[in-house]
């Protein structure tokens, strides 16, 4: 489908290195289309600044599969999001006819809690798309771009005219700043290449191909509440309104990852309790907390974490797997020999940390197998967007 001539205009918008502060980077600079709008390269945090000679705080998110993120709120949790849906086995051998039961939901018990959801960014602090473009845009660890800048541009800019069509030939420098962030959003949500679902999970949903026995086994372990128990926060479930999963529940979580030691000294990343947002101030029963990012094509990322702390899928499931039984292999030990568990957060706020969902918690052994672990890293290769 064509692009309104607002997304048009947001896409020439996301490619304008002439809206930062050094005149070198863009949107794209750091969300390469080629990625799926993440980092292309092996920098843990993105370069930027006025001279380009800072870098960012935190893992450069993807920007694909926003188009359904709902703005944050603290409210009931969603008893969908708390089971996995039962996977017909064996899977591999499900075609066309079994569509039914391949989108059959869980049934998860009524949740009483009232968690943080929605929001943009790793910590929430967005709630729309133009505000999270407007975040880069003015950091001065990013883009750092000012007012000046951006209406010196927006004015002189090939694509000046443009904006002026749609804004009015009269608009203030304030309405033009406006509109500019609104093309951004519209961009996003509109071009398919943001939220393109052809990945071979999607296919698989469809009945157009079988999963191999490595990857309908990984799927059977990411959503086994006994094993790796994923699908409780990265939903794997056909919605109610038939679309297809986006393997996030868009929650919070605290996890507890490992410090990174590129990280500046001195400095704890605190995330949702340090978002600066009005409705939950800095409430420390929210420190450490992240968001929840979508699987989708998290087999082509380079690091994990809000803090890029791993880089590879199989680092991440031996810390799900292993983070309490075996901390040593991820905290340092200090003078003492003793393991610095939780090291990047501060005592205050440890008992925020998940010790109690599977495959975390005390227990005799892992609760995936080492096998078994490479069979979800297999199923999660299935969510690689244009690989049918």
């Amino acid at each position: 489908m064509p692009l309104s001539a607002m997304a048009r205009l947001g896409k020439a918008l996301f490619f304008d290195e002439a809206l930062s502060g050094s005149g070198h980077l863009s949107c794209a600079s750091c969300h390469v289309p080629s990625a799926h709008y993440a980092p292309v390269d092996d920098a843990v945090f993105a370069r930027g600044g006025a001279a380009m000679d800072r870098v960012g705080r935190r893992a450069v998110p993807s920007l694909t599969y926003r188009e359904r993120q709902p703005p944050f709120s603290i409210g009931p949790d969603d008893p969908t999001n708390e089971g996995a849906p039962p996977i017909p086995s064996p899977a591999p051998t499900q075609g066309p006819g079994a569509r039914a039961a391949k989108s059959a939901a869980g049934a998860g018990a009524s949740a009483l809690a009232m968690v943080p959801q929605g929001g943009l960014f790793w910590d929430g602090r967005a709630d729309t798309l133009q505000a999270q473009a407007a975040g880069p845009l003015y950091d001065p660890r990013e883009m750092a771009s000012n007012r000046d800048i951006l209406i010196g541009r927006l004015r002189h800019a090939p694509y000046t005219a443009a904006l002026l069509r749609l804004a009015g030939p009269y608009a203030s420098d304030d309405m033009l700043i406006s509109e500019a962030l609104f093309a951004l959003a519209r961009y996003q949500i509109e071009d398919i290449a943001f939220h393109p679902y052809t990945s071979r999970f999607d296919a698989w949903l469809e009945g157009k191909i079988h999963l191999n026995p490595d990857e309908a086994e990984g799927l059977r372990l990411f959503n086994d509440p006994a094993k790796g128990n994923c699908a409780a926060c990265h939903l794997s479930a056909v919605t109610k309104d038939h679309l297809p999963p986006l393997f996030t529940d868009h929650q919070y979580e605290a996890l507890a990852a490992p410090r990174q030691p590129l990280a500046e000294p001195g400095i704890v990343d605190l995330g949702l309790c340090e978002a600066g947002r009005p409705d939950i101030g800095t409430n420390g029963a929210y420190c450490g907390f992240f968001r929840t990012p979508s699987l989708r094509n998290t087999a082509t990322r380079r690091h994990f974490f809000h803090n890029g702390v791993f880089t590879t899928l199989r680092q991440v499931m031996d810390f799900y797997a292993l983070r309490d039984l075996s901390p040593g292999r991820f905290y340092p030990r200090d003078e003492n020999g003793r393991v610095r568990l939780y090291d990047d957060l501060p005592p205050q706020y440890r008992a925020n940390v998940d010790t109690l969902d599977a495959p975390f918690g005390k227990r005799h052994a892992p609760a995936l197998t080492e096998a078994e672990r490479e069979k979800i890293i297999a199923f999660l290769g299935t969510l690689t967007d244009g690989e049918r």
